[in-house]
């Protein structure tokens, strides 16, 4: 029956891609989508993606934007008439407020019209064409869903408490281990338990999240962005410790395997279907700082959850039959988000530790003929680099307007000064955070440098017909945009 069940949805989208390929023949289109995990700026990123390709800016790695072959780019009509438009106004005022956005909670669609002026027109001579662009933003915690799809209840139950049960986790998870000891998966169904079961399952999810633990593996997603669907069966179950290999007919592991199972069909399949399998490109932020800040196991929980990200997207190369029938993600970016929060000398070194977290799905994508790469930007920059002068050196450093509240060295910002600090320098070598051998991390050594960062506010004159400031976000339209604009 799962078999049957799993031929019909492949058959949905496979009709899909044919319509979307129709389409694409009479508009040319190209679906990028923008996920990352919490607080990794993937609001800010789409934001200042629209305000570059509408408005302009300086861009001097985009090659279609920096020859001047971009003639606009223009907002158009919301492509479905049943996904949230992504509010790129709204976004706007608030950063021209000097405050950030609020973070992706659903997934969310803007489309826009690109007319360029392109290099390889019939005969050799370029005309002005256009291109759809459809972007898709979408919470990360949504992706890292899509490999319970192929899990059973059991499989989930036995991997979510042995990720519970580890040395990073056990503090935060105590409480949830604690209420689950007791509990009997063969005794009768119960929703009050089951309830109580799902909030402490919950409860911990979130604790894993917070700046201080900074875990990233966290399934299933919409524990932690419920929307309209909190409260709901399909978001009350949890992980039992193993029970009967079948459970009785009433039981409370028969209960909780069936929400496990409503979850997958009416959460995670529509998702896979409606969105994620329509993608053509796909950039991923990642917070690699907050990680780096948290510890050792925050760092490995990333490397597991990056990995399990690339796992779910079918990569490479199309041919002219998966193109119409199951199209591939052609091009994937992971981007360090935050490269305002260090010096540039440290840049470099921000992306070679991202590298080096996706190496074994870098080496996947190459083998199936996907595209990757690697970057570190920040699509709105809100410090600047400055030289500071103390005991009588020169010391680089970076300056912004740290958010009210915030505090460092016994100070407490008020969110108008500006202030000059010493980010500190990440190694030059991102071994310097792994074991010999590569087999693990060991993260820093006590008496290194310290990597919490001050949260600055963005800087004035957005949306005042200034260029938004950023870092490398020309480089990442070039790779994801710029062969689809020649």
């Amino acid at each position: 029956m799962a078999r049957v069940g799993a031929m019909f949805e492949e058959a949905r989208i496979g009709l899909r891609a044919m319509a979307d390929r129709i389409e694409d023949l009479a508009r040319p289109t190209l679906r990028l989508g923008v996920t990352g995990l919490s607080r990794s700026g993937k609001t800010v990123f789409t934001t200042a993606l629209v305000e570059a390709l509408t408005h302009g800016g300086r861009l001097p790695v985009f090659e279609p934007f920096a020859s001047g072959r971009i003639a606009g780019a223009t907002l158009e009509p919301q492509p479905d008439d049943a996904v949230p438009r992504f509010p790129v106004e709204e976004h706007l005022r608030t950063l021209s407020a000097r405050d950030w956005p609020h973070s992706t909670s659903r997934v969310s669609e803007l489309r826009l019209a690109v007319r360029y002026a392109s290099r390889r027109g019939a005969f050799g001579r370029g005309g002005l064409r256009s291109l759809t662009l459809d972007l898709v933003d979408y919470p990360g915690e949504w992706l890292l869903d899509l490999p319970l799809l192929d899990m059973s209840y059991a499989e989930f139950s036995r991997q979510s408490l042995e990720l519970a049960r580890a040395p990073g986790r056990l503090e935060v998870a105590r409480e949830m281990l604690d209420g689950l000891a007791p509990v009997d998966p063969a005794a009768p169904a119960d929703e009050a338990t089951a309830r109580a079961l799902a909030g402490r399952f919950t409860a911990y999810l979130a604790a894993c999240r917070a700046e201080k633990v900074a875990m990233s593996l966290l399934p299933p997603g919409r524990f932690l962005l419920p929307g309209d669907l909190e409260g709901s069966p399909a978001l009350t179950f949890a992980p039992l410790d193993p029970g009967p290999a079948r459970p009785p007919s009433g039981s409370l592991a028969a209960m909780m395997e069936r929400r496990f199972e409503a979850y997958k069909a009416s959460v995670v399949r529509p998702f896979f279907r409606e969105h994620f399998a329509r993608l053509d490109r796909q950039i991923v932020l990642v917070d690699v700082l907050a990680a780096l800040n948290a510890g050792p196991e925050a760092l490995a929980d990333l490397e597991r959850a990056l990995d399990s990200i690339l796992l779910a997207f079918r990569v490479g190369r199309n041919s002219l039959a998966s193109a119409l029938w199951r199209p591939r993600i052609e091009k994937v970016m992971f981007a360090a988000t935050k490269a305002d929060h260090l010096h540039r000398s440290s840049h470099d070194r921000l992306e070679a530790i991202l590298r080096r977290l996706v190496e074994r799905a870098y080496g996947r994508a190459r083998q199936s003929g996907a595209q990757m790469d690697v970057v570190a930007l920040a699509a709105v920059r809100a410090t600047r680099e400055a030289n500071v002068v103390r005991d009588g050196r020169t010391m680089a450093a970076i300056a912004g307007t740290p958010e009210a509240g915030q505090e460092a060295g016994g100070q407490i910002f008020d969110g108008e000064t500006e202030i000059a600090l010493f980010p500190g320098d990440l190694p030059a070598d991102p071994g310097a955070f792994f074991e010999a051998g590569g087999q693990g991390f060991r993260g820093l050594a006590s008496g290194d440098a310290d990597f919490r960062f001050l949260r600055f506010r963005p800087p004035a004159g957005i949306g005042a017909g200034r260029p938004v400031p950023h870092i490398r976000l020309d480089r990442a339209l070039q790779f994801l945009l710029a062969d689809r604009l020649d």
